[in-house]
């Protein structure tokens, strides 16, 4: 049950066990708050039905004040707020993760209490069960690939006759949009490559947009693809895309994982009273 001037927080979607039950007993959310399953368990109010007890929402309580619809509005400007929600929210999806087939939910999704919580659950159980299905002994791994600032820049010239500052400026120009351009090809062509080592590894698929800014530095991404992995194909996959990054030298080609499948997972769509976090 919720704790007075508390909310309900929803980490993940997983099967309740008795092993996973007795991790999340060492293991805190956001607050250092406690974890808990819901449905609560037996002889606590809203009691679970037989089929819902197969699923859990990975849960904890949260302050109303700083959860509620108008204070988390103000809190996604809070970069530093943000950051500390986003970690703690993704190292208990993995603790589980680590544990059962999981079912990552978004960042701050909030009910208004524990009932309001399982009716969503309730709500969502056929689909819930057959995902998680989908997803057991599967894992997310991401591929990204990286122009290098190096290799975006025109080769050294030999020196030449000095030439106008204008000609000399059109010159550095359009050797600098040649280096690029054979850049590109290649990272077409790194992209047709993996794309083919996927294939005969991945079950799925997603096609992320490249990030951009701080997240990337000065290099460049091009290709933000993430791939759901069957376990016990993780590794030649790695070792596959590892073998071909060698081939690009003007390329970073960079492997992450093992992840919680957030890409594969089916958001949870929670009642009136729980607040939408951003896109």
């Amino acid at each position: 049950m919720n704790t007075p001037g508390s909310l309900t927080y929803v980490y993940a979607v997983t099967h309740r066990t008795g092993p996973l039950g007795d991790a999340l007993a060492g293991l805190h959310g956001i607050g250092q708050a406690p974890l808990r399953f819901l449905p609560l368990t037996a002889g606590t109010e809203p009691a679970p039905s037989t089929s819902l007890a197969l699923l859990a929402f990975v849960a904890s309580d949260v302050p109303e004040q700083d959860f509620n619809e108008t204070a988390l509005k103000n809190h996604f400007e809070d970069l530093d707020w943000l950051e500390y929600v986003a970690r703690t929210h993704h190292d208990v999806v993995q603790a589980v993760a680590a544990r059962a087939p999981v079912l990552p939910l978004r960042m701050a999704t909030v009910y208004q209490d524990d009932h309001r919580a399982l009716q969503a659950l309730a709500a969502q159980e056929d689909v819930f069960i057959q995902r998680l299905d989908q997803l057991r002994d599967h894992t997310e791994y991401g591929v990204k690939i990286y122009l290098t600032t190096e290799a975006t820049q025109p080769p050294a010239a030999a020196p030449a006759p000095a030439a106008s500052p204008g000609k000399a400026y059109l010159q550095a120009r359009r050797a600098q949009r040649h280096s690029r351009d054979a850049v590109y090809q290649q990272a077409e062509q790194a992209a047709e490559t993996i794309e083919t080592i996927a294939s005969r590894h991945a079950t799925q698929r997603v096609r992320h947009a490249p990030q951009r800014g701080e997240l990337t530095g000065t290099q460049e991404n091009v290709v933000n693809y993430a791939y759901l992995i069957p376990d016990d194909q993780a590794g030649p996959f790695q070792a596959a895309i590892a073998d071909a990054a060698q081939h690009f030298p003007d390329l970073r080609i960079e492997v992450t994982g093992p992840w919680a499948p957030y890409s594969f997972a089916m958001p949870a769509a929670g009642p009136t009273d729980a607040p939408e976090p951003p896109p």
